[in-house]
């Protein structure tokens, strides 16, 4: 009687000390393979997304503004303009046009003063001239074409943006795509340009180039 009890008692601890094991192995595994949810776990710098201005790849340093300057895409989709991460000009705004769309801003405030676009194809160039000899030394002047940017254009229209730092407006011609960045009181040509001539062998689209994508951070005038 008392080995049969024995016996039963010798079981019953066997099946304790079994089932303790098997539970904390399990709690074991369960903790090492359960993951938290992101929000509730920190996240690392590594995987934080750094928003900048106008989408830019890096953010500009103090004192610079951010831009991103898009040439249209053949006559099919507009161009764009984006100057410290507001839209100055873009298809969705339905403010631009075939031919050179500009916008001109202030160097020191980077406050949008004005925008226009002009028909280089059958439009008056003088317009464009007026627009370009109003510029004063504290304008910070954004240029993208779209679709035809020099059919119109004429020696004078040529020198006044060459007289803005760009290297390119005297070789601009028919269907080409360009844009640029530039002011009045550079001192050399602007940094800021990117050009593709219209070449039938070498164009993307049927007819014309590829579109151009120009960003960047261009410094502060101080006065």
């Amino acid at each position: 009687m008392r080995m049969s009890a024995l016996l039963r008692l010798l079981a019953l601890i066997f099946m304790l000390i079994t089932s303790w094991v098997i539970v904390r192995s399990y709690i074991s595994f369960s903790w090492k393979t359960i993951r938290l949810p992101r929000w509730l776990g920190s996240v690392s710098k590594e995987s934080r997304v750094v928003r900048t201005k106008c989408g830019l790849s890096k953010p500009c340093p103090n004192n610079f503004f951010a831009f991103k300057i898009l040439s249209g895409a053949a006559n099919v989709v507009g161009p764009s303009m984006c100057f410290e991460d507001h839209m100055i000009m873009s298809p969705v705004k339905d403010n631009v046009g075939r031919g050179l769309n500009i916008a001109l801003v202030n160097g020191s405030t980077g406050t949008v003063l004005r925008q226009s676009f002009f028909d280089m194809y059958s439009g008056d160039p003088m317009l464009l001239v007026k627009f370009l000899k109003e510029i004063t030394d504290d304008m910070l002047v954004l240029v993208a074409s779209y679709d035809d940017p020099g059919t119109k254009m004429n020696d004078e229209l040529r020198v006044l943006f060459s007289n803005l730092g760009s290297s390119y407006a005297k070789q601009l011609g028919f269907r080409d795509s360009w844009v640029f960045l530039g002011a009045r009181d550079i001192k050399s040509n602007s940094p800021f340009e990117q050009f593709l001539k219209n070449n039938p062998n070498t164009n993307k689209y049927e007819g014309w180039p590829e579109l151009l994508e120009l960003e960047g951070c261009v410094p502060r005038k101080i006065f």
